[in-house]
């Protein structure tokens, strides 16, 4: 018999803003947002973060669907920086009032640094913020970091939905 490999995708989602917030002084990172779309940095961070997680859907797209993604009114990009380099991104895409962490991680060589929470911490409060907004959704799965599950629970996300697939 085949081992056969099961994708499992975990839903997530928050229907209110959290009280609590991590102390700025905290945070080992400066976190800009990306005001001027630029279709190629967009996909170096996909590229940076996805690459030890396996993200694949989007390795095929071409520059115009780079540019299509970013240029949209309902997409948002944020990158957190260290010591002059990527430490990791989080992307926003928003739907109504739902606002989705479509994308978020950590460039390799931060992991294991503490920076995951605060990051994660900051994404939320800027998904909140972008009003108006009345629930703040997300997905990861299996294949992800095996923290990262814990992570978006520990930040307030609350487990809704699980999806099965065969790989």
């Amino acid at each position: 018999m085949l081992n056969m490999k099961v994708l499992q995708t975990y839903y997530l989602e928050m229907r209110a803003r959290p009280d609590a917030r991590i102390d700025a002084a905290a945070r080992q990172y400066q976190l800009l947002e990306c005001l001027r779309p630029q279709p190629m940095l967009n996909e170096f961070l996909y590229r940076l973060v996805g690459k030890a997680w396996d993200w694949t859907d989007r390795l095929d797209w071409s520059l115009e669907q780079w540019r299509e993604l970013v240029e949209s009114s309902a997409h948002r990009t944020w990158v957190a920086y260290t010591e002059g380099v990527v430490a990791g991104y989080f992307e926003l895409s928003k739907q109504d009032n739902d606002v989705e962490l479509l994308y978020f991680g950590l460039s390799p060589e931060f992991i294991g640094e503490g920076i995951g929470k605060l990051l994660l911490e900051d994404a939320v409060y800027a998904a909140w913020d972008w009003k108006p907004a009345e629930r703040v959704w997300v997905h990861t799965c299996n294949l992800d970091h095996p923290a990262a599950l814990a992570n978006y629970k520990r930040r307030g996300f609350v487990h809704y939905k699980t999806e099965e697939e065969q790989l």
